[in-house]
Formats: C-alpha cells, sequence, structure tokens
C-alpha cells in the first residue's frame, strides 16, 4: 500500500504521536536537575515529592499541549528574544 503525500506536508517525527522529541529531550533534563536538586537538599520524602511535582509539572503540562503545534524550544527563544529587546515588539511600525 503506498501513500501518497502532498509536498507542502510537513511530517514531524513525534514520541506517541503528541510530543516531538526535542521537547521530550529537554523535559527529560529539567526532570534530572530538578530530582538531583530535590534528592539532595530536601530529607523528606513527601516534600521532594511535592516540589519535584510544582516545578515539573507546568513544563510538562505546556509541552505537552503545546501553544498551536509550536515547538516548545522556539517558544522559549521567541520569550528570549523578546524579554532581550522588547522595543522592538512594542515600537515597531508596519
Amino acid at each position: 500500500m503506498k501513500f501518497i503525500f502532498p509536498q507542502n506536508y510537513n511530517f514531524k517525527a513525534k514520541l506517541l504521536g503528541f510530543i516531538d522529541y526535542t521537547t521530550l529531550i529537554l523535559n527529560i533534563v529539567w526532570g534530572l536537575i530538578i530530582f538531583a536538586f530535590v534528592y539532595i537538599f530536601i530529607p523528606s520524602i513527601t516534600f521532594k515529592i511535592a516540589i519535584f511535582i510544582v516545578l515539573f509539572l507546568p513544563l510538562a503540562l505546556i509541552s505537552i499541549i503545546g501553544f498551536n503545534h509550536e515547538r516548545f524550544i522556539y517558544i522559549l527563544a521567541y520569550i528570549y528574544n523578546y524579554i532581550r529587546s522588547p522595543k522592538i515588539y512594542l515600537y515597531k511600525k508596519y
């Protein structure tokens, strides 16, 4: 069986069809950083779990839900560019 895809079709490789691999790697790295920080500095297991969930869950939810099917890395780049120079976006004449 052959499938014909149009030339303007943008195929993105995603894990389980909803999260792309660069965002997944970013989530894993962020989770490992939080886990290491919590494991070293916090003694109580319930407090460890609560801190991990509070710090990891927002990024995970934003990366799964997404912003108009945009990659999360690009969104972080847009936010960084805006923080670095907001006048370009606020005072730009068309």
